[in-house]
Parts: C-alpha cells; structure tokens; sequence
C-alpha cells in the first residue's frame, strides 16, 4: 500500500507533538513532585513582592527577640515583649501605633 506524502507528514508531525506533549507532561510531573518533596519537608521558603494592598485569612507570625537588635534594614518588623516594632530607616526601630 503507498502512503501519500503529505500522510507520512502528517504522521510524522502527530508523533512529534505526542513526544513534545509527553515531554512536557513528564518536567511538570518532576516539578510537581519536587515541590511536594519540599513543602511536606517543612523545607520550603519563598519571596513574593506585592504592588498592591495584601491582606491575610490567618494571622501573621514575626520574629520574636528578648531585646532591640541593634542593627536592622529598612521595613524589617519584629516583636519584642510583645510590643510589634519596624525598621523606619537604617538602624532606627520604631514602635507601631500606640502600643504600651
């Protein structure tokens, strides 16, 4: 039986996708993997910048210090007996709000 040309090409082109959308299939598959590896290893960090006002369903734990560091960077906040405080500029902790 002969096959036209544009058959084969056609066949050819359909084995080719198939392999491309198995290749594709398999990475995320291996990145899926990956990061359920890293999440359930309590491994898992991440950075995220927001351009918009954010808002959070839970509460939002900070690090909690004995005393002031004496160094911080700028937006840094922390808590310390239980009063919240952020890094106004290079070095300068302030209180936030009215606290006591």
């Amino acid at each position: 039986m002969i096959i036209p040309d544009s058959q084969q090409n056609n066949d050819f082109q359909d084995n080719q996708d198939a392999q491309n959308l198995q290749k594709t299939v398999d990475t995320l598959k291996k990145d899926l993997k990956a990061l359920t590896d890293e999440f359930y290893k309590n491994n898992f960090s991440a950075h995220q910048d927001f351009n918009k006002k954010s808002s959070f369903n839970t509460t939002l734990n900070i690090p909690k210090y004995a005393s002031l560091p004496a160094t911080c960077e700028q937006n840094d906040i922390i808590g310390v007996g239980g009063i919240a405080y952020i890094c106004s500029s290079q070095n300068v902790w302030t209180k936030i709000g009215l606290q006591s």
